[in-house]
């Protein structure tokens, strides 16, 4: 079972209410270096009305080539690729804003899990994951939703508690605007302090915080306790 946090941000592609039913289906880049798993997750893909796979690769460097072509909604990428490995190319693809990286792997340890969500991942599965829970959390990430495993979940908490930053009353309300998916100017208008002073707290919550994005911001608050879990 896998948990759902929204507000985080929206899908690059521009499909987020097809999983609702409505707008066009969300466009999905499948990158595993392993032939057979491509086929297998672009067979169960496949069968949802709602979701279309419109390529596919195995190599680190192709996936962030592609991503930046086709701008897709979601990139499902496995971690361990040839020449450029699934870390390095979701930070790459982040940073290009080519689209929602929704890390798939059969690697649940500690560092995987941190370097991944340290990347700007929107979500992490295991390859064991049920057919229903990948095409609901393809869904998610299309809608800027972090997704997490349970077992993936349970282990960044475990791996994040020993150590929690001390945020200020200021960083509290910023971080919770974050997580309301609200922009910068949005969080100055309604915390009454300038666009300037929003961004030095964003700059200081992603220090304390370990992190480079807003989404693994808030995936890491939640962890840390620092956030309530979504409803």
């Amino acid at each position: 079972m896998s948990a759902a946090v929204s507000g985080a941000g929206g899908a690059p592609g521009g499909a987020a209410g097809s999983a609702d039913g409505g707008g066009s289906a969300v466009r999905v880049l499948i990158v595993d270096d392993h032939p057979v798993v491509r086929e297998g997750l672009r067979a169960v893909l496949g069968a949802e009305s709602d979701v279309e796979v419109v390529a596919e690769c195995g190599t680190g460097g192709d996936a962030v080539r592609l991503a930046a072509e086709l701008r897709p909604d979601v990139v499902l990428m496995d971690l361990r690729l040839p020449d450029l490995d699934g870390v390095e190319a979701t930070r790459r693809i982040v940073a290009a804003a080519s689209a929602h990286v929704l890390v798939l792997t059969t690697y649940d340890t500690d560092g995987d899990i941190a370097r991944a969500v340290a990347a700007g991942a929107t979500g992490y599965l295991l390859k064991e994951s049920p057919r229903r829970e990948l095409a609901a959390a393809v869904r998610s990430a299309a809608r800027g939703e972090t997704v997490l495993a349970a077992t993936v979940a349970a282990k960044l908490v475990s791996s994040v508690r020993a150590s929690r930053p001390a945020l200020t009353p200021r960083e509290l309300e910023v971080l919770r605007c974050i997580a309301d998916g609200r922009s910068n100017p949005e969080t100055g208008r309604l915390l009454f302090i300038s666009e300037t002073t929003v961004k030095s707290h964003v700059t200081r919550i992603f220090e304390k915080l370990s992190v480079n994005d807003r989404t693994a911001a808030v995936t890491v608050a939640i962890a840390r306790g620092i956030l309530p879990p979504p409803v």
